[in-house]
């Protein structure tokens, strides 16, 4: 039986409808609340130690997301990141089949394409206005507590920091929408999500360089560590991470410049002036494959989602 008319109608009716939930739920709300509250603590640290550095240098704002109290704020971010994201999806399908309303929403004259592709714009709109308010809190509290302009150059990389976090924040909305339409219980969805997040986040770091080690067959040190950062890849974390490490340190040349040092050994370019700042372009180019990772990551557990979704029976 061919379907009528476009299977995307009505996406833009579920993302409002589904924008507003978002808005008005409690624990959206709270989680909301909590992580803004974190993040200010962590930059009134920031700003504190920014405040002894001289005035000289040239990137002063991005160490507002690289310092802190007890954690800068680019590590809260991501761990708080995909807590926000797995709060905003854990419940998205499986909920309604809980409620028993997705067989009356599909009754209506709404494709199940339309409906999944609402929900999954709707998260991520939501978590891209959280992402942008809290960027630009973070902007104006460095206004008001170092009293200085921010430079293009911080503007740029501190830009491009915030459309990564909302990709970041895109691969873990659609791992939840995922696990939300596997299991039909929502506390059950809510446990497999945490669980896999931790081991992602937490464990897989750990256990990855062991595996590699076991497995490698270089001889030399970079083939080894080009084999560890393979293994550590797998997990979103370590490619937001890297991202970060690039982007808001100019004087970082690879992805591998932490594990050198980690060994007692530096990186060292014909030509290159130790420790002096790189080009914005280079820097995202260093990162490129990183980013293209997370963008790739979020279309591969939506597309899997979707088909999954298309499958099942949904009964009245």
């Amino acid at each position: 039986m061919r379907r009528e008319g476009s299977a995307l109608h009505g996406v833009g009716v579920v993302t409002l409808k589904e924008v507003a939930d978002h808005f008005t739920s409690i624990l959206v709300v709270v989680l909301f609340v909590l992580v803004a509250a974190i993040a200010i603590v962590a930059v009134r640290g920031a700003i504190d130690q920014v405040k002894e550095v001289t005035a000289e240098d040239p990137f002063l704002y991005l160490k507002l997301f690289t310092r802190g109290g007890l954690l800068p704020l680019v590590v809260l971010l991501s761990f708080l990141v995909p807590l926000l994201a797995i709060g905003l999806g854990f419940d998205s399908v499986n909920g309604e089949h809980n409620r028993r309303t997705l067989s009356r929403i599909l009754s209506q004259p709404i494709y199940r394409d339309a409906l999944l592709f609402g929900k999954f714009l709707a998260g991520l709109f939501t978590l891209a206005v959280t992402l942008i308010v809290l960027w630009l809190l973070v902007i104006g509290l460095g206004l008001v507590g170092l009293g200085v302009p921010p430079s293009s150059e911080d503007m740029a990389r501190a830009l491009i920091l915030l459309v990564v976090t909302i990709a970041y924040a895109g691969f873990w909305f659609a791992f939840a929408l995922l696990i939300s339409i596997v299991f039909r219980s929502a506390a059950t969805a809510a446990l497999v999500a945490l669980g896999l997040w931790l081991f992602l986040t937490i464990l897989w770091p750990l256990f990855s360089q062991p595996l590699a080690d076991a497995v490698s067959t270089a001889g030399d040190v970079l083939g080894l560590l080009d084999t560890r950062q393979a293994f550590a890849r797998l997990s979103p974390t370590v490619l937001f991470n890297e991202v970060v490490a690039v982007v808001l340190d100019p004087s970082v040349r690879s992805t591998q410049q932490s594990m050198l040092a980690a060994m007692g050994l530096a990186l060292i370019e014909r030509g290159a002036i130790p420790d002096a700042p790189i080009p914005l372009l280079q820097s995202v180019l260093i990162v490129w494959p990183q980013i293209v990772g997370l963008v790739a990551g979020t279309i591969l557990l939506f597309v899997i989602g979707y088909i999954v979704f298309q499958r099942q029976e949904v009964r009245a």
